[in-house]
């Protein structure tokens, strides 16, 4: 598992790390039962302190992405594929939103992003 920690970054060390973590979980670098690094472990590795990776798990419990086993540690939740397939179309959903916003401050309109969208979705295949 490899987590990347920015103290460039607007956004809490802690999100950093739980979001990172949810992106492997949801492309599958991540499997249902994989372990993840003792907190301990973690905040050591990225040179954190405890409470700060503490937080990060916390979230990601809370959010369904892992399970807390008292005494083993911390394991990536059995993912009901229905709710993967929406966490996925969600993060699809943000990062167009983004897209769109761009293009209508550049003033371009929708048939040309609509073109430039299947251009691209063509151009992966």
């Amino acid at each position: 598992m490899k987590i990347i920690v920015s103290n460039a970054s607007p956004d809490p060390i802690y999100e950093q790390i739980a979001r990172q973590i949810k992106s492997q979980i949801l492309a599958g670098e991540l499997a249902e039962g994989d372990p993840l690094p003792s907190i301990r472990r973690l905040a050591q590795e990225l040179q954190i302190s405890v409470i700060t990776t503490k937080r990060a798990y916390e979230e990601l419990e809370r959010e369904g992405f892992i399970d807390t086993v008292g005494g083993k540690g911390c394991f990536v939740a059995m993912q009901n594929a229905e709710f993967l397939r929406e966490k996925k179309m969600k993060a699809v959903e943000e990062k167009l939103a983004a897209a769109v916003a761009e293009a209508k401050m550049l003033g371009i309109g929708l048939p040309e992003l609509a073109a430039m969208l299947t251009l691209l979705h063509t151009e992966e295949q």
